[in-house]
């Protein structure tokens, strides 16, 4: 009889182990160590990160993306303008399935529809974004759209492209602008709006994030050290304010990158390339404003892009010239960060769980 308890005992703290670590893949540049897709176990009772192991040998995978149902993943080949499909394993090594033209240089992201059936592809020099079909395999077709955002007298830089419904917004830090496009009978997307939301000159939105309700849009500036909130207004956004990212008295060259939403959607989070913080905004969820309630060292250097693990307990940075991970503990109250820990890592660029 004991030893039928003890057995189940054992089941049991191994089952709850494995409940408590998850998958986290990084994407990469690959010009020095880094090879390309890495996997971790990251522990979230603990905010642990271990067992690092190269899941995909890849060109600098900048960017990457899960299927809904994560048994895909894709990835930007900023190096050879490509947009890349993989299976995902069990043991979190990726299985490559093919790999399609990104139609512009430098594709720097990559987005997923809630459908799992629509990828879009954001160029950076190319200035372009490719839209493409996706096969119940999780493989790629050949894009079955392009739209150039090049005009004669601008050159655009388009940064990020998020499917919300039916409806497609994108980030043009070139063109200072977002742009929406809407999906019609016919599957196609069309664009809406190419001004939806007003930013100071030379802004340079690069990323954003809309709340779940869709009512609130916050996009973080490269240039400008800000972010910009604005809130729906029929098929455009009405401005609500730009907020600084940057320490008061802050005087050194910077270029903001990554935006995050806390899970409650009462914090935001934004990260400082130069400063090398990330900026802890309090969110009121009714109006929509922000107020900056600190700036804290991500120690490291160029902190590329972050991400926020499951639990919404845990906020980990991608410090791309430092090569390293640092976790941060979430204040479930304040919202503030506190550092728990590094990992050592070469050039990590994307994190996803």
């Amino acid at each position: 009889m004991k030893l039928k308890f003890l057995s189940l005992l054992i089941a049991f703290i191994s089952l709850n182990c494995q409940q408590q670590t998850i998958s986290l893949h990084v994407g990469t540049y690959t010009s020095e160590d880094s090879k390309g897709i890495y996997h971790m176990q990251f522990n979230t009772k603990t905010g642990e990160l271990s067992n690092l192991s190269l899941a995909a040998n890849i060109k600098n995978p900048s960017f990457i993306a899960h299927s809904p149902n994560k048994k895909f993943m894709y990835a930007v080949g900023e190096g050879d303008e490509t947009v890349s499909s993989f299976k995902v394993k069990k043991n979190g090594t990726l299985e490559f399935i093919n790999k399609v033209k990104s139609f512009g240089g430098a594709p720097c992201h990559i987005s997923i529809n809630e459908q799992g059936i629509k990828a879009v592809a954001s160029n950076y020099v190319g200035g372009n974004i490719a839209l493409y079909n996706i096969n119940e395999d999780g493989s790629l077709e050949e894009a079955s759209q392009v739209f150039n955002h090049n005009t004669s007298t601008q050159t655009s830089h388009a940064h990020s492209a998020i499917f919300v419904k039916n409806e497609l917004f994108v980030a043009d830090l070139g063109r200072n602008s977002m742009y929406l496009y809407k999906k019609e009978n016919d599957n196609n997307y069309t664009l809406k709006d190419s001004s939806l939301v007003e930013f100071i000159e030379n802004a340079g939105p690069r990323h954003f994030k809309l709340t779940k309700n869709g009512e609130f849009i916050y996009i973080i500036n490269e240039y400008a050290g800000s972010i910009t909130a604005a809130k729906r207004n029929g098929d455009s956004f009405k401005l609500i304010n730009h907020y600084s990212t940057l320490s008061e008295g802050f005087e050194g060259i910077n270029k903001c990158a990554d935006i995050h939403l806390s899970t409650d959607e009462r914090f935001l989070y934004g990260s400082n390339r130069g400063e090398n913080t990330i900026a802890v905004f309090k969110r009121n969820t009714e109006t929509g404003t922000l107020e900056k309630i600190e700036n804290i060292a991500v120690n490291g250097d160029w902190p590329r892009n972050f991400t926020l693990d499951p639990t919404g307990k845990f906020l980990l940075v991608a410090n791309k010239n430092s090569s390293n991970i640092t976790v941060f503990k979430i204040d479930a109250v304040s919202g503030k960060l506190s550092f728990l820990h590094e990992v050592k890592i070469p050039n990590p660029a994307c994190l996803i769980f």
